[in-house]
């Protein structure tokens, strides 16, 4: 793998956790401030922040494995 792409995953990594805790912090958010007047939003939120969970935790997989083959 070259220099240039694992600073890509590198990257997308990052881009994906910031994506994550930003709906984290809604869902916090919603919950601390608007739970009575919104909750019919907080399923849909919260799948939303598990989806995004899920895309970084396999993107930081492939960083990892990509790390490991270059070590």
């Amino acid at each position: 793998m070259t220099d240039d792409a694992l600073k890509a995953l590198q990257k997308d990594v990052r881009k994906k956790k910031r994506i994550a805790t930003e709906l984290a912090s809604e869902v916090h958010d919603l919950v601390e401030d608007r739970l009575w007047t919104d909750f019919d939003n907080l399923a849909e939120i919260a799948e939303k922040t598990a989806a995004a969970c899920r895309e970084w935790a396999i993107a930081a997989k492939q960083l990892e494995e990509a790390e490991a083959a270059i070590a």
